[in-house]
């Protein structure tokens, strides 16, 4: 028996057009009298014939909200979350990482968005990001498959800079200057600081911008957070300062904040820390007419009320793990004997696994889920050990003998997922303002 998914319904000069599962669980898309796979060729059709299904550019809104969908199954959840959210969500979000991880193209990514929008019938803007690019090669196939943001990663350039120039000294020795109200004095130590942790990362920004954003492909967002280095609010200002002096123009920077951003777990550190040197870079980010972003923003509850209130409301926030964790809580929720197997296969890969994540896991902390009774068994979830287990541990999971029995699972039981996701998601946006 089909079903038909009534939010989809619109019409058309073909005739109406709408979404619906077939008898075989597969899903359709009707357009112009036939039934039609969903697949590329499908999502292209609905972003021609119906542009509100396609991404643009929302980085310029005052807030933005990044729903990384490591699954491709997350999309109708994440939509549910943003219909009367006060923030424009980036539905399209991944990295090479993830993709290599899991499997997937830039391509993929976007045709599952396309897809979740037009079966919620969600017609306000949202974007698409080709997130920490690190290199040209991956920069270039991000917007040939269509990204309205890119988001360059500094990481590998963080360090390897070298002494100020002579026009830097000038402009910038002995100098103070101030974002509203705070004091930034550059000495000599300070400037050479500036220089030599930034430096290649600017030049790196410089030319990628010069060779790919200036005629305004897309939106542009500068990560200078994966480094074990926090940026200070000099150095923050210095860098906004040298990109806007070499006319690079980008809407928002993700500067790599004191404490700790794990992976899957809250804010670790001094809150009252961070505060204080939030409400800096936030000033920082507002002088130069951009917005501040926050990544690795999934699960950072404790933090999002100061970010909406030194920020004034402008930022961008981005998660991606935290979906993931879910359909795993709905796992261990619905097939108990499955989970205790994939289990064992995450703390097999966990050593493999935190080689490409930052995280702190104490497996001796995470019970045996053996000892734990089939209604017990989703609390794994909600310890910090455990998450973070799981969280990394994707790329494995999603590649073994497990992953059409999880395919399976959580196709046969969608509305509780997104019903978790609304949970969870919807937490993050209330303690932000924008729920």
């Amino acid at each position: 028996m089909m079903k038909i998914y009534d939010k989809s319904i619109c019409e058309h000069e073909a005739g109406e057009i709408y979404m619906a599962r077939g008898g075989d669980g597969r899903d359709l898309l009707f357009f112009a009298g036939a039934f039609l796979p969903l697949d590329h060729a499908s999502a292209e059709l609905l972003r021609s014939e119906l542009p509100w299904t396609a991404p643009s550019r929302v980085l310029s809104l005052p807030r933005t909200f990044g729903t990384g969908d490591r699954l491709g199954i997350a999309g109708p959840g994440h939509v549910r979350c943003f219909r009367s959210a006060d923030a424009a969500p980036v539905l399209a979000q991944q990295s090479v990482r993830e993709l290599t991880f899991t499997g997937r193209t830039f391509a993929d990514v976007l045709d599952a968005a396309t897809f979740a929008v037009f079966r919620e019938g969600f017609r306000r803007p949202w974007g698409f990001d080709g997130d920490h690019l690190k290199t040209s090669g991956e920069i270039e196939s991000a917007l040939r498959s269509g990204c309205t943001m890119i988001t360059i990663d500094c990481s590998e350039k963080i360090g390897r800079g070298g002494e100020p120039s002579a026009e830097q000294r000038a402009l910038y020795l002995g100098r103070r200057f101030e974002a509203e109200g705070c004091a930034l004095e550059f000495g000599a130590e300070g400037l050479g600081r500036c220089t030599a942790v930034y430096g290649a990362a600017i030049e790196f920004i410089c030319g990628a911008y010069e060779k790919y954003l200036a005629g305004g492909a897309a939106d542009f967002e500068i990560s200078i957070d994966e480094t074990g280095t926090p940026t200070t609010p000099l150095e923050h200002f210095f860098v906004a300062s040298e990109l806007r002096r070499r006319g690079v123009r980008f809407q928002t920077l993700a500067p790599r904040f004191g404490g700790e951003f794990q992976k899957g777990v809250d804010y670790r550190g001094s809150l009252s820390d961070f505060e204080a040197e939030l409400q800096i870079h936030a000033a920082v980010a507002r002088s130069f007419g951009y917005k501040l972003s926050i990544h690795s923003g999934s699960d950072k509850l404790s933090i999002f009320p100061m970010i909406a209130r030194h920020t004034q409301g402008r930022f961008h926030v981005k998660t991606s793990g935290t979906s993931w964790l879910e359909a795993m809580r709905l796992a261990a929720m619905m097939e108990p004997a499955l989970y205790r197997r994939i289990h064992a296969l995450a703390l097999s890969e966990f050593g493999e696994a935190k080689k490409h994540y930052h995280v702190s896991a104490d497996l001796s902390k995470i019970p045996e889920p053996a000892a734990l009774d089939d209604a017990e068994l989703s609390s794994l979830l909600d310890m910090d050990d455990a998450r973070q287990l799981i969280h990394i541990a994707y790329g494995p999971i999603l590649k073994s003998e497990y992953r059409e029995s999880l395919y399976s699972l959580w196709r046969e039981h969608e509305e509780d997922y997104f019903a978790l996701l609304a949970g969870h998601l919807g937490r993050h946006l209330r303690l932000l303002g924008i729920g």
